[in-house]
């Protein structure tokens, strides 16, 4: 006689932002504390969190604090104690954390923050694109960039999960666009909180505040230590690339949707690749079909990991191709490819001794307007890069 399977309960989506999404997320990992200050566009995730508090569907302190710089140094304090701890923030409010981002992931705290990306002022902007957490990049922190509500909500699971690993021990950052993502509605399937707790079981800091076993936290190390302590962090954060590949794995298996480490779409006889990430590549996934119609066979590569940098999988990708296209939405001044990114791929390109042209191409800078032709001529600057070298950054659709 046939087994009979017994049919998985089919969950209907909520219609929800992405800024809610990663709301859902945090109550559904029943954490413990979340520390925030408001700022656009991020506002309304605490916010949602905060509804969530009030009306008894998470039991979590929420701390209101005057600035940024004491949101993350409140979120340091209560993952001390070995509580699961969340922040949020964008723009400005990073940049004011900055100081705290080195000590939190030099204090090895497992701290998980959602970052609506927005532009870095002056002129003041409150729209998107990445200047604030490429300025970022540098600070010890795990980086993930998410295109969609459902990917935040789910990356936001992996996160704490992956570092709070004992192997680990990394504060983590999920990142989307301000406002396309941020306020944008999706439909997006939320996990019951036991399921996801099984999952990502909370594993409080080993090493947390007791008054019983007294511990000394952020001490001065002098010159004979100090390299050493950052040197764990070099290998910490080496070991995060196969532990986030596995955790994707493994939330596949549980839940029926992962996402990988990165993405290649159409990658298969692509003859050169657009690197993109949140809206713009999954922009790009509707303007790739219809122009390989018209003969231009060109890929995506879509960044999701970005620390640790997936070296070898990159190499592996870029060894098939004629050339790749960087799309940064953020300037690295004075540098040699002003495109942040783009540096990183061509340093890549350089160790690995591959035979490719790289186009570098900054846009979108302070959310500048990109519709489906300005898509389509980057497809077709990335084709014609193939035999095209182009020695400098691109400022693609600045008005001078």
């Amino acid at each position: 006689m046939a087994s009979l399977e017994v049919a998985k309960e089919v969950k209907k989506p909520k219609p929800l932002s992405t800024n809610s999404a990663v709301a859902y997320a945090v109550k559904d990992l029943d954490v413990d504390v979340v520390s925030a200050y408001p700022i656009t566009p991020q506002t309304t995730v605490v916010e949602k969190i905060a509804d969530f508090i009030a009306n008894g569907e998470l039991d979590a302190e929420m701390i209101h604090v005057e600035s940024e710089h004491s949101a993350l140094s409140a979120a340091i304090g209560a993952a001390a104690t070995g509580a699961r701890t969340f922040t949020a923030t964008a723009s400005q409010g990073l940049a004011l954390m900055h100081e705290i981002l080195h000590i939190a992931s030099g204090m090895r705290m497992p701290i998980v923050m959602s970052v609506a990306m927005r532009a870095l002022s002056a002129p003041i902007s409150i729209w998107n694109d990445h200047s604030d957490v490429m300025n970022a990049r540098d600070a010890g922190w795990i980086i993930y960039f998410v295109s969609s509500a459902q990917e935040a909500y789910d990356t936001i699971i992996q996160a704490f999960k992956l570092a709070e690993d004992p192997d680990i021990l990394l504060p983590v950052m999920v990142a989307y666009d301000g406002y396309v993502m941020s306020h944008t509605i999706e439909p997006v399937i939320t996990e019951d909180r036991d399921e996801v707790l099984k999952f990502a079981p909370k594993r409080p800091f080993p090493y947390r505040l007791d008054p019983d076993n007294p511990v000394t936290m952020g001490p001065i190390a002098d010159p004979n230590w100090f390299y050493e302590i950052k040197y764990q962090q070099v290998m910490a954060m080496e070991r995060a690339l196969e532990k986030a590949r596995e955790i994707d794995e493994e939330f596949r298996k549980t839940f029926g949707r992962g996402y990988g480490i990165y993405e290649c779409f159409m990658c298969d006889d692509a003859e050169a690749l657009i690197v993109a990430k949140t809206s713009y590549a999954a922009t790009l996934k509707t303007i790739l079909p219809k122009m390989w119609e018209k003969g231009y066979k060109v890929g995506l590569l879509r960044l999701r990991l970005y620390r640790p940098f997936p070296v070898e999988d990159f190499k592996n990708i870029l060894d098939k191709v004629d050339a790749v296209l960087v799309i940064d939405r953020a300037i690295s001044y004075g540098a040699p490819l002003q495109g942040p990114l783009a540096m990183e791929f061509s340093s890549l390109i350089v160790k690995e001794d591959l035979k490719l042209n790289l186009t570098s191409v900054v846009a979108g800078i302070g959310q500048r307007r990109m519709i489906d032709s300005d898509f389509e001529n980057l497809v077709k600057l990335a084709w014609e890069s193939r035999t095209k070298k182009y020695d400098r950054t691109i400022f693609y659709g600045v008005r001078l």
